[in-house]
């Protein structure tokens, strides 16, 4: 076969890319099928996941030196055509738990914005968390990832904070 393509049609053929198996075994563009004979599925390969998750880490660095504006609207363009490409494979549960990651990930970036102590107790108190809650929390001297976790700062900071900010978050319920 890649005799015949490459003498006849002069293509290249890449044969660390192709193969000849089952296309439940292979990706394909970013997406893979699932073994059922009756009704396959598409499904978004996990390499494709990977990466997606890679560049949001990229995205949401906390070292950038940038507003959380600027970065949801940089999170927004990556998301939107990653969802465009990969919004027809059937990816109802995968969704649910990627997109906390991404509402974590952005907590943390603000938690970390948040140097003083004393503007983390005065920013969760003026988000309706108690001042006997706020100071242990503010004055805590876990990372900002451990502390996106946190119940109370998951309450100051919760996913309609950030969907009001203008953030997309892909899914199912995004199309």
């Amino acid at each position: 076969m890649s005799r015949y393509i490459t003498n006849k049609l002069r293509l290249k053929v890449n044969e660390s890319k192709s193969s000849v198996s089952h296309p439940w075994w292979r990706p394909y563009l970013g997406f893979s099928f699932t073994s059922r004979r009756v009704n396959p599925r598409i499904r978004i390969h996990s390499k494709s996941i990977k990466r997606m998750k890679q560049r949001v880490r990229e995205l949401t660095s906390r070292s950038g030196g940038r507003s959380l504006g600027q970065v949801i609207y940089r999170l927004n363009q990556y998301l939107k055509g990653w969802w465009n490409y990969f919004g027809k494979a059937d990816v109802a549960a995968g969704f649910k738990s990627i997109n906390y990651w991404i509402i974590r990930r952005l907590r943390s970036i603000v938690w970390k914005q948040w140097k003083n102590y004393r503007t983390r107790i005065r920013e969760l108190k003026k988000r309706g968390i108690s001042h006997s809650i706020a100071v242990p929390v503010g004055c805590s001297r876990k990372g900002p990832w451990r502390m996106s976790k946190v119940k109370w700062v998951a309450f100051a900071l919760p996913r309609a904070h950030f969907i009001s900010l203008g953030l997309f978050l892909p899914g199912p319920t995004s199309a």
